[in-house]
């Protein structure tokens, strides 16, 4: 489009487009308005809109469109007038020019000369009425595109103003309520330390003490002297004197401070606010009490700008030598002479520079003629750049004058010395003056210096100097004589840089401070202060004169995590000192096997940035930090300061000791502290050496030959303490693959002895019988008078290594086997060792021999040979002619039935056990039952079966199992007794126990029950207690109990008192046929309470005459309700019902209540053995529905909740088919819901599946009733049913080979690897029909596929014709409705195998002629694989997890090319085994890949 000529006004600033309007039949393209005032044309507004809504872009404010579109906003009148305006004036021109060039035309036609002559003589006034129009026409745009500015501005402001108001009220309201909020909890807090305000006045507690303690003792004296005055006597036995004096004590009002109480607590709660108008700053400050001066002298306050500031030295004195400043050094002269500036005071030094700054700048403060200055005197000097401090004059040079003055005329200044109180700086101001003139030295003056009048100095004078004074206290030189060396101001300044440090002070003397600095930590929470002293002293750069104990102790290494007593370990033996000196680290431990690439990846990695946050500058004994060895990283901690610059560490993972310098040590990180320390302290145990108190060193060398770096096997001994090694033996393997006790290997090589009292034990001869491992875990009684001590003599004949003692309580066990709270085996978990040696000896001793013809009898100790493994076993019962033996393994507990030829006889030297068989105490079966329920067994080893517990051997028995509590955890450090939740779930009762009687027997009795005591003599007979055996556990000495318990007293028990009582009498049954039912209640085994609808009223009148008769509880009393059947319940409801007892559940009974149907666990306490209302017969019954079976064989909670749902609270139509031969059995009915069966709601809901061959073959007719319809006066005239297609039968399959014979297949589809669909490429499957093909008659119909009609019926596999992706119609059969909205049917190509779901518009009816063709793919099932037991692969099928996508992948790879089949089976469904081509089982790559398993 042309724009020129156009006003800049009527053209869109978005695409430079000029706007015009519509005209002979063309749209125009005018300017729209948004709602933010900025217009654009139609075209640009249109390709700005997005989901109905325009962004401007120059404002990004968003315009709703109308309904009308883009077309629909207001249009811009102005522009549209000045395109009006502008397009006339254009027209009035054109025509203009159009006469103007006829008339042209026509004087020229004319052909007279002169006629030139008057056309170039145009009158003036045609020139400047053109100039003029133009002129006006311009303006005219001008104006209009001001206005519209104008217009456009007002209005953005206004809208700016609206928007930056809301935005700004809203920031102040929040602000506003931030800082009422802040003010309100610093108010909360300071009123919460008011209640610790006592401490404030610790004078008056003082005295207040004193006084209580005078009127103690003044009390005490009075109780004396008035019991003396009542009985004379006792005086002789008290100090009377002292009495007396006490009595008469006057009380001298002068020793006790009273004044104190009048003393405030010197706290006072500041406000300060600044600067109101634009800006408000507020402090809330608790001022502590102001402390004395050092010189005694009362503190005074100066108040600049609305800010108080006390004096240095009275904060630092007041403060103690406890607290502590956040300082900032900021000049150093030496240790002993720097300034410091306290960090919280910043405020307060930028209040004062301004202030400074303020006067200097003003013209009252300029040095004139006639000025002096004087030694001492305040000025103002410049500091850095523009910015002026206050100063003293220290000393003044006069020109001409080599030696310092007193005063000096400013006109004959040459230099002078100012001291900066401020800053704690020294500087030499030169005064250079351009010529000697005084004018000219007085400009010089003034550029460096201003003066301070006397009110200004009066002002600044109170005001304290910001820096002070300090000097690190008890630090001197490191030589005295030469005073402090230039190393020492370098490190002290180079240590505390510009960071902020923390200050104590610990005195004063005069002007100095003296104080200890403290270097925080950046980032380390683990690390320590470093104290500026000790930097220096450990520097050898200061010494002290007496020094200060830290009040800071370091952080240490968690202690190393030390082994169980009596509990082979394996470890590393990671250093040696000596035989009793030396450190060993465990194995088991697996984080600390990353700890040493951590850090060496954390402390090798460039830190040029954070160098100074790990650098240790002043260790401590004690701290914890990384060390280098060797360029490796390690864990220690500094243990010894040698000197210099050197320190003595340990390292803690391995226990060895190195001197380093400071400069390879770096600060430890918290990730660093998770794992304790490895190295353990560790000492041989009973050896001491050979000759002296000190192992000699070839007695170390050869410890350090056996052991050092070696992995070995420990035994701790004894219990590890922070100061004494632990105690341990040290076993290591020999040659011949036995363990060697390596202090036995010294004591025979004659470098150490042992203990006194401790022999040498020589290990028996090698042989079948000197090889005693441990005897079967049973606790036999041994035989009257045979002494404890030839016990306890023959259990020493045990090697000591394997001799361990088993504590009765608190034993770490691990369930191996559980078979009922009555029987179930335990392993001990520090003989894990010896039964894996253990097993290493049976099979050297069993693999290699032959089978033997052995007659097994029960209880024979054999080797088994179980899942490829030779175990101990023991034999259950005899083995008969089968050759079938059931073996208990000794070692685990549980059964096996193995051949008699995977049995061998065990050497006589294995016998024994390594699990013991307990039994629950306290606890019996419920039900008065002597065996327990199998609900009761599964519990117990679901909870138990290879768990972790602790048990406690209740009493020693004959013979096993042996009574135990047992604890398991539920949580982490949570511990639960199985036996209180076997009774807490009511799967068990506990035991009766008979209560303490009055009977007493005297104390030298023997332990003994009334039987054997009248067949025992006391005189005559010892009395011993029964010795018992635990085998490798416990010798039978630690069992026998010196303690004395006592007898049970005779008591009376009361006996359960025994109840019959029957059931109610059954139902009355309906007769057969329909009718009307009310379901009370739906169980959960599917069956349907009813109540026939004239039995409500009864229930009703039966209700009422129970609560007449039950006005009161009867008393409760203890039944035995194994004979129990009906009786009577108090419901939740606290009404009476009649009820059936089903079962008893420790303190709860199962009840059903037998008018309602309802199953529910009431407590004992409601339940009554008696019959209420016997006369009256159930009023409830049960049915079930006809020929209905529940998917899977149970009901699951799904049904039965979709059951309730539809049958309670209504009345059914129900029609009874068949009676029950027992009267309280269930009815068999069938239910309708407004004329549907509920059976086949069940099926359609995929809940249950229905019979129908059931009705057929007991000859029953079900009637469905006829629907309940309103008569309606409906015309039905002219409405003609539609006929219904023709139901089509089934589809036909292709006859297979017979079993056996291979034929060749073609895969069509693979569902799973072993399931598939596969077409036989036999001479039988390609059928001609007609002929014509299959794929012949499918060409066909698609070819007229329009002619079909759309399928109206949806059954259950019927056939029809589906529409696929490529637009072709194929045989397919239903599934099922896969949902409703839409409506989507799940359908199965029967040529193909695979699934689709498709919309009902796909589908069309099938010509009856296509089931002619049989289905051209079978589904079969693979045999010979399955899949595999452990997945290793992440991606699985989702409809079957136990495939991997992998296994699929490679399956379908193998069934490319010439497949051939065989059929196996025919049912339960089709089986088939898949060859290759060269004659080998497909599934063969499967089973070798892992990726399946055989079957």
């Amino acid at each position: 489009m042309d724009v020129a000529g156009c006003p800049s006004a009527a053209i869109c600033k978005s695409c430079g487009e000029a706007f015009n309007i519509p005209e002979d039949k063309v749209d125009g393209n005018l300017p729209r308005l948004l709602f933010c005032g900025h217009f654009f044309c139609t075209f640009c507004l249109v390709s700005f809109q997005s989901d109905g809504v325009i962004r401007c872009p120059d404002c990004e404010v968003e315009s709703t469109v109308p309904d009308g579109g883009v077309c629909g906003l207001q249009e811009e009148t102005r522009i549209i007038g000045l395109i009006y305006t502008t397009k006339t004036n254009k027209t009035k021109g054109l025509h203009f020019d159009k006469s103007k060039y006829s008339r042209k035309n026509e004087l020229s036609s004319c052909g007279d000369p002169n006629m030139m002559d008057t056309e170039t003589e145009q009158p003036a006034d045609e020139k400047i009425k053109k100039v003029v129009d133009e002129a006006l026409d311009q303006s005219t745009g001008n104006l209009a595109q001001l206005e519209l500015i104008h217009e456009t501005l007002k209005a953005g402001l206004a809208e700016q103003v609206k928007k930056e108001r809301t935005r700004l009220e809203l920031e102040i309201n929040q602000a506003t309520d931030r800082a009422s909020q802040a003010i309100l909890k610093w108010k909360d807090m300071q009123l919460d330390q008011l209640t610790k305000l006592e401490e404030q006045f610790s004078r008056s507690e003082a005295v207040v003490s004193q006084v209580q303690e005078r009127i103690k003792t003044l009390e005490i004296a009075m109780r004396m002297a008035r019991e003396v005055r009542r009985v004379p006597f006792l005086g002789r036995f008290c100090i009377l004197d002292k009495v007396l004096e006490e009595l008469q004590a006057p009380v001298d009002n002068d020793s006790f401070d009273v004044k104190s109480i009048t003393m405030d607590s010197e706290m006072s709660c500041v406000f300060r606010s600044e600067s109101v108008s634009r800006s408000l700053t507020l402090s809330l400050k608790m001022e502590p009490p102001t402390p004395k001066r050092l010189t005694g002298s009362s503190a005074k306050d100066y108040q600049l700008e609305g800010s108080t500031r006390n004096c240095h030295w009275t904060n630092a004195e007041g403060r103690g030598s406890s607290s502590t400043q956040w300082v900032a050094v900021t000049h150093i002269v030496n240790p002993s002479h720097f300034y410091v500036r306290y960090v919280a005071e910043r405020r307060e030094r930028e209040t004062l520079s301004k202030k400074i700054n303020q006067l200097c700048l003003g013209d009252g403060c300029l040095f004139v003629k006639g000025d002096t200055v004087k030694d001492g005197y305040l000025i103002f000097a410049k500091w850095k750049g523009e910015m002026w401090c206050r100063t003293r004059v220290i000393k003044i040079f006069q020109q001409g004058c080599e030696e310092p003055v007193k005063d000096c005329p400013v006109t004959a200044l040459a230099s002078l010395r100012v001291f900066f109180p401020d800053f704690g700086y020294t500087k030499t101001i030169t005064i250079k003056s351009e010529a000697s003139t005084a004018e000219s030295t007085l400009k010089a003056v003034n550029k460096h210096l201003r003066k301070a009048d006397k009110a200004v100095t009066a002002k600044l004078g109170s005001v304290a100097p910001q820096a002070i004074r300090c000097a690190l206290k008890d630090l001197v030189p490191y030589d005295p004589s030469k005073g402090w060396s230039k190393e020492a101001e370098v490190e002290f300044h180079k240590v505390v840089d510009a960071a902020a440090l923390e200050m104590r002070p610990l005195g004063q003397d005069k002007d100095s401070l003296f104080v200890d600095l403290r270097k925080a930590p950046m980032d380390q929470s683990t690390d320590v202060a470093i104290s500026i002293r000790e930097f220096l002293v450990f520097m050898e750069l200061a010494r002290f004169y007496s020094p200060v104990t830290p009040t800071m102790r370091p952080l240490m290494y968690y202690p190393p995590i030390y082994p169980k007593n009596n509990a082979e370990v394996n470890a590393v033996v990671s250093h040696i000192n000596s035989p009793s000196d030396f450190y060993i680290q465990l194995v088991d431990n697996m984080e600390s096997l990353l700890l040493s690439a951590k850090l060496q990846d954390c402390y090798n990695a460039p830190t040029s940035s954070r160098e100074d946050e790990l650098t240790v500058y002043c260790p401590v004994l004690g701290q914890a930090c990384i060390a280098l060895f060797e360029d490796v990283w390690y864990r220690a901690k500094v243990i010894a300061h040698p000197g210099g610059t050197k320190v003595e560490v340990q390292y803690v993972d391995f226990g060895n000791n190195k001197i380093v310098s400071v400069s390879d040590l770096r600060k430890i990180k918290d990730e660093f502290f998770a794992l304790p320390a490895k190295a353990i302290h560790c000492c041989l145990v009973d050896v001491l050496p050979a000759s002296g108190d000190t192992w000699s060193e070839t007695c170390t060398n050869k410890f350090i030959s056996l052991a050092h770096h070696q992995l070995v096997t420990i035994v701790a001994t004894g219990i590890a303490s922070n100061t004494e090694p632990l105690p341990i033996k040290v076993l290591k393997r020999g040659s011949n693959e036995s363990e060697e006790n390596i202090a036995e290997l010294l004591v025979k090589e004659d470098l150490g002895c042992f203990k006194a009292g401790l022999e040498h034990k020589n290990p028996k001869p090698s042989g079948e019988d000197s090889a005693i491992w441990d005897s079967p875990l049973e606790l036999a009684l041994a035989s009257e008078g045979v002494d404890a001590q030839d016990q306890i003599g023959s259990g020493d004949q045990n090697d000591e290594s394997r001799e361990l003692r088993l504590q009765l309580k608190d034993l770490n066990v691990r369930v191996s086997h559980v078979s009922s709270p009555s029987s179930f085996y335990v392993q001990f978990p520090q003989y894990d060792a010896q039964f894996k040696r253990m097993c290493e000896r049976v099979k050297q001793e069993c693999a290699l021999m032959e089978p033997q013809d052995v007659v097994w009898k029960a209880d024979m100790y054999c080797a088994a040979h179980i899942n490829g493994v030779w175990e101990r076993g023991r034999i259950c019962s005899d083995v008969t002619s089968s050759n079938l033996a059931e073996v208990r393994r000794c070692d685990h507990g549980d059964k096996a039935k193995l051949h008699v030829s995977d049995l061998r006889p065990l050497p006589a030297s294995l016998i024994g056990s390594l699990a013991l068989e307990c039994t629950l105490s306290d606890i019996r079966p419920t039900g008065g039952r002597s065996t327990w329920t199998d609900t009761a067994c599964d519990f117990i080893s679901f909870y138990l079966t290879r768990a972790s517990a602790v048990i406690t051997i209740k009493e020693l028995t004959d013979p096993i199992p042996v009574p135990v509590t047992l604890f398991f955890a539920i949580k982490k450090g949570q511990f639960i007794n199985i036996a209180d939740l076997l009774v807490k779930e009511g799967l068990a009762l506990r035991e009766r126990r008979p209560k303490d009687a009055g009977v007493q027997e005297p104390e030298n009795s023997d332990l003994q029950t009334p039987a054997r005591k009248t067949k025992t003599n006391s005189k005559k007979e010892k009395t011993t207690c029964p010795a018992v055996s635990l085998g490798p556990f416990c010798s039978s000495a630690s069992l026998v109990s010196s303690s004395r318990l006592p007898i049970p007293r005779p008591r009376s028990i009361i006996t359960p008192e025994k109840v019959f009582t029957q059931l109610y009498q059954p139902p009355e049954l309906p007769c057969l046929g329909p009718i009307h039912v009310n379901v009370s209640t739906v169980g959960e085994d599917g069956l349907i309470y009813i109540r026939a609808q004239d039995a409500e009223d009864q229930l009703e009148q039966l209700k009422e005459l129970i609560q007449q008769n039950m006005k009161t509880l009867p008393r409760q009393k203890p039944f035995t309700w194994k004979s129990v059947q009906g009786c009577a319940v108090i419901g939740p409801d606290m009404l009476w019902y009649r009820g059936q007892l089903l079962e008893v559940l420790g303190g709860h009974v199962k009840v059903q209540y037998v008018d309602y149907g309802l199953v529910e666990n009431i407590p004992v306490v409601h339940v009554y053995p008696m019959l209420l209302c016997m006369d009256v017969p159930q009023l409830c019954m049960p049915c079930q529905l006809l020929g209905t079976h529940p998917v899977g064989g149970k009901w699951q909670r799904d049904a039965v909740a979709l059951m309730k749902e539809l049958l309670l609270n209504c009345p059914l139509d129900m029609q009874v088919v068949e009676l029950p031969a027992d009267p309280r059995g269930p009815l068999t009915v069938e239910v309708f819901l407004d004329g549907l069966s509920l059976s086949s709601i069940l099926c359609q809901h995929e809940h249950a599946t229905v019979d129908r061959t059931v009705t057929a073959q007991k000859g029953l007719t079900v009637k469905t009733p006829e629907p309940v319809l309103d008569d309606w006066n409906i015309n039905t005239e002219g409405v003609r049913s539609r006929e219904e297609p023709p139901l089509l039968g089934p589809f036909i399959y292709p006859n297979l080979p017979q079993e056996g014979e291979e034929f060749k297949v073609l895969v069509k589809h693979l569902r799973t690897p072993n399931e598939l669909f596969l077409w036989p490429l036999v001479e039988t499957a390609n059928v001609e029909v007609d002929g014509e093909t299959l794929d012949e008659a499918l060409t066909r119909i698609n070819a007229d596929i329009d002619t079909l009609p759309l399928l109206t019926s949806f059954p259950f596999g019927g056939p029809c014709l589906v529409e696929y992706s490529d637009g072709t119609f194929y045989r397919a059969r239903l599934q099922k409705f896969h949902s409703t909205e839409p409506v989507m049917i799940l359908v199965q190509h029967v040529d193909f195998g695979s699934n689709d779901i498709v919309p009902t518009s796909k589908l069309r009816q099938m010509p009856a002629g296509l089931l002619q063709f049989p289905c051209q793919a079978l589904k079969v099932k693979v045999a010979g694989f399955k899949p595999p037991t452990i997945n290793q692969h992440e991606d699985v099928l989702p409809y079957s997890p136990g495939w991997s996508l992998k296994a699929v992948s490679e399956m379908i790879d193998l069934l490319h090319g010439n497949i051939t089949a065989a059929v196996v089976a025919r049912e339960p469904e089709l089986t088939v085994l898949l060859y290759s081509e060269d004659g080998e089982l497909v599934h063969l790559s499967l089973v070798e890949s892992g990726l399946a398993e055989l079957d």
